[in-house]
């Protein structure tokens, strides 16, 4: 008990003394996962409500195929990331491998199938009169498809929260192909795995103090905007 509150109490002074190692984990952390989720949704959100009003053959086997995605390990997602990117890898001429860079394809990939099954669920919701509506004045493709992410904006960035407090908080990805380098590539994540292992439990839980805001600052918004939606 006197270890727990005696590196709370080291752990609060850190955190408000402004310690660097401390900020710069937290500072990365919230800009690799930030620039991944961005990218993902740009790409997932307008695929997820296309997906909800296109019929095609093989539609419910891709959906299924999909929403896999969403269970995968991260270990396995940092697994195939480093196949990519080693020195033998289809894109290890890039050179990216033990960089933020790589953190962030990792974590898109994290994000993606999220974001998309999300997104696709909260259109296909979404009442069918809504979109025979805009039909039936005359809307076009793209008026309708613009009409149909407005109208499910609530369950898209529901999606969006889901997808970015999960990348906040994977340790695997991090790990497998950032490499853990100190001012390089060092997440809170895996900072924290590595201050405790060092015995400097005061730092680690710190960043773990921080970790636990951001992922309790996530989850509440995305419990919030689902009882709003409800």
């Amino acid at each position: 008990m006197d270890l727990i509150v005696a590196g709370l109490k080291e752990a609060f002074h850190l955190i408000f003394s402004g310690d660097p190692l401390v900020f710069q984990a937290m500072f990365r952390t919230l800009w690799v996962s930030s620039f991944a989720v961005l990218s993902a949704s740009l790409i997932a959100m307008p695929l997820g409500a296309v997906l909800a009003r296109a019929q095609f053959f093989g539609k419910t086997a891709l959906i299924v195929f999909i929403r896999g995605g969403i269970a995968l390990p991260t270990v396995f997602v940092g697994i195939f990331v480093f196949a990519l990117f080693s020195r033998r890898g289809p894109l290890g001429s890039l050179e990216i491998l033990y960089t933020p860079w790589v953190i962030m394809v990792g974590e898109f990939l994290l994000a993606f199938p999220i974001i998309l099954t999300l997104t696709h669920g909260a259109v296909k919701a979404l009442d069918p009169r809504v979109d025979e509506t805009a039909r039936t004045l005359g809307a076009g493709p793209l008026q309708r498809f613009l009409t149909d992410l407005s109208e499910a904006r609530t369950g898209i960035l529901l999606a969006v929260l889901t997808a970015f407090a999960r990348c906040l908080t994977e340790l695997g990805i991090a790990v497998m192909v950032g490499g853990n380098i100190e001012n390089r590539t060092r997440t809170l994540s895996t900072a924290i795995a590595q201050e405790t292992a060092q015995g400097e439990f005061a730092r680690g839980l710190a960043m773990g103090l921080i970790l636990l805001i951001l992922a309790l600052g996530m989850t509440s918004t995305t419990g919030f905007l689902a009882r709003e939606n409800a």
